[in-house]
């Protein structure tokens, strides 16, 4: 898919909106491996995902922006929303923005700090279970309230959009738009590659421990609190890096994409594809958010139902997610290998 889809799409076989879309579902992939490695391997439920996601968004949501130049509706060096609001002049935190290598430490920083902050007083404070779910939904819900406002400077309800270059290409071009994709499937191999080795190091093994039994994991002399944090930061970052690819394929953020709900649908895309398995987040994030594009087309007003069916089908009876299925389907196929096997042992013969 990495290869076959620029070169299908350089050929003119498939549309530019085509390969537009499955680098969002790339993204979104991205975003599914943070709350995995969170709720799967870890087993903390954070609902507050979408918030790094966001911020990561918005991060380089800033240098896009700047990057549009004189070229807005109103023609002034500054993004149109602060003309709008009476802004002769750039705001002083938004100047270094124009470099690409500070947005993307910012992508990094801005994400980790936030996470580090809260993960160190949730986690000393023993904060764990239900209360931590809750605690991660309040945290992102606070956020959002707070980037609707018009005197954050961040565009308010209406967010970053109309972007115009990256790096110097026009960001609507297709090439862009295969190099922005390509970008985001060598990122998403690169992230799955490291969280597949954590998982396997003494490292996964404590995280699995932690999520298995706590208490014993404290017994043990090992400091919980610390290899909680670790895992906090490090899924918040991969969250930030799948927002930062996410904006510039998309062409927009906002703090829609801030609210709890946005976090809860990746916390489903894991439990449909499979939670602690890695792969299987991926699959659930790329198969939901298919079966969103066709669904909100075909049936706009059908989709949370069938998004709440389909979760309720799989918690009931497919408690594995989606990688599951081979294992399941397993006794079923050797028992019909079985049947033909035995069908042609006793045919007659002449």
């Amino acid at each position: 898919m990495l290869i076959l889809l620029p070169v299908l799409n350089a050929q003119g076989v498939i549309s530019n909106f085509t390969i537009n879309l499955w680098g969002k579902y790339l993204s979104y992939a991205l975003l599914a491996i943070s709350v995995d490695m969170l709720w799967g391997y870890t087993g903390l439920l954070s609902l507050g995902q979408a918030l790094f996601f966001s911020l990561g968004g918005y991060m380089h949501g800033m240098y896009l922006m700047r990057m549009i130049g004189t070229l807005g509706q109103y023609q002034q060096p500054i993004p149109d929303f602060l003309v709008f609001l009476g802004w002769k002049e750039l705001p002083s935190f938004w100047v270094p923005f124009s470099s690409f290598p500070f947005a993307f430490g910012m992508v990094l920083l801005v994400p980790g700090i936030v996470a580090g902050i809260f993960g160190y007083f949730a986690f000393r404070s023993r904060i764990k279970g239900v209360y931590f779910s809750i605690l991660t939904q309040a945290l992102t819900y606070a956020a959002s309230i707070m980037f609707f406002r018009n005197n954050l400077l961040l565009g308010g309800n209406n967010g970053f959009t109309d972007f115009k270059f990256i790096l110097g290409f026009d960001i609507l071009s297709a090439g862009t738009q295969r190099g922005l994709y390509i970008a985001t499937g060598v990122t998403l191999l690169g992230v799955y590659a490291l969280c597949r080795w954590l998982s396997r190091t003494k490292f996964g093994l404590v995280q699995r421990a932690i999520r298995d039994g706590e208490n014993r994991v404290l017994f043990s002399g090992y400091a919980a609190a610390d290899y909680k944090l670790f895992v906090f930061v490090f899924s918040a970052l991969i969250a930030s890096v799948a927002g930062a690819l996410y904006v510039p394929q998309v062409g927009i953020i906002n703090p829609g994409e801030m609210i709890p709900a946005k976090s809860l649908e990746a916390v489903v895309w894991v439990a449909v594809g499979g939670r602690g398995t890695l792969l299987g987040p991926i699959l659930g994030a790329v198969a939901i958010n298919m079966l969103k594009s066709w669904t909100t087309r075909a049936y706009p007003d059908m989709w949370l139902l069938i998004l709440g069916g389909l979760f309720i089908l799989v918690v009931v009876f497919l408690p594995g997610g989606l990688v599951s299925l081979p294992q399941r389907l397993k006794p079923v196929w050797t028992r019909i290998r079985g049947w033909f096997g035995q069908s042609s042992s006793t045919a007659p013969t002449e």
